[in-house]
């Protein structure tokens, strides 16, 4: 998705949870080549929103935190999506190894992902999910 200043994601799938999957690989393939990463070491992420389009947010957040807080990067994901008493809740597993630079072939730093951008919809049959990326 072209955008100015910072890196636009978007991502389209069958279901909601795979569109999620897809946006948390963009994101990580922005910051390395994914194709490098093993799927070696197992993490758990959870997030909560009040909206879908929050949702994504947060999820690409918590991941962004989890890998810098334990020098890792991702390259597999599956995602839970349920409906909470206020909201939405998002379980999900992903897959990588620590980081390793003459490895995974560092591109740029992502900060954040943003609300800027930010949809989700579905057409055709197919859920679409997009954001901003602070780089």
């Amino acid at each position: 998705m072209d955008h100015e200043a910072d890196v636009g994601i978007r991502a389209t799938a069958d279901t909601l949870e795979a569109a999620f999957e897809d946006g948390a690989k963009a994101m990580f393939n922005t910051m390395v080549d994914i194709g490098r990463v093993s799927p070696n070491v197992k993490k758990s992420v959870e997030a909560s929103a009040e909206g879908i389009d929050s949702l994504f947010v947060e999820f690409l957040n918590k991941l962004l935190s989890k890998a810098d807080v334990e020098g890792m990067v991702f390259s597999q994901f599956r995602v839970k999506i349920n409906k909470a008493r206020k909201g939405y809740k998002l379980s999900a597993t992903a897959w990588g190894e620590p980081l390793d630079q003459k490895k995974h072939n560092p591109k740029v730093e992502v900060k954040a992902a943003t609300y800027s951008g930010l949809r989700c919809w579905s057409d055709s049959g197919k859920h679409n999910v997009q954001c901003v990326l602070d780089i």
